[in-house]
């Protein structure tokens, strides 16, 4: 548990620090060419989910955040044996889940800045949610070791 919640504070603090940094040193829609045509630092505040889908439904994510963090606290909690790989993907979920929580509580969005033109911007914590569940769905497909194998 004590590994999991380093990851989770980790995760976190990336992409709060990031996020305060952003908002005290830009104004709202102000956009920074990074590498021109391609990556831009772009401050935007997002009031739904992935693509902005059901913007404006702050409660619906907080229950969804809530429950996430729950579940993965419950699990971790009542999992037989710790696996090392399982507890890397699901503190980096978690913490990415806690950081878009806490803008949605504090504020009723996300804030939003990574911008590559080709994509709807978004921030650290979308990164880390995603590299978490990509690792617990490699976790999930991946043989197990001493498995019995079907014939």
């Amino acid at each position: 548990m004590a590994l999991f919640i380093m990851i989770c504070l980790a995760v976190l603090a990336i992409d709060q620090l990031t996020k305060l940094y952003v908002i005290s040193h830009m104004k709202l829609g102000e956009s920074i060419t990074v590498v021109p045509y391609i990556f831009s630092i772009t401050y935007a505040e997002n009031p739904g989910g992935a693509f902005r889908i059901l913007a404006h439904q702050t409660p619906l994510f907080i229950a969804i955040g809530l429950l996430l963090v729950i579940g993965v606290v419950a699990a971790l909690l009542y999992l037989p044996k710790r696996d090392v790989k399982l507890t890397l993907s699901l503190g980096i979920l978690t913490g990415g889940v806690l950081g878009n929580l806490i803008d949605r509580v504090r504020t009723g969005y996300v804030t939003d800045f990574l911008d590559f033109h080709i994509w709807p911007v978004f921030n650290f914590a979308d990164i880390f949610i995603f590299i978490g569940i990509f690792l617990l769905f490699v976790i999930l497909i991946s043989p197990r070791r001493g498995a019995v194998r079907g014939r």
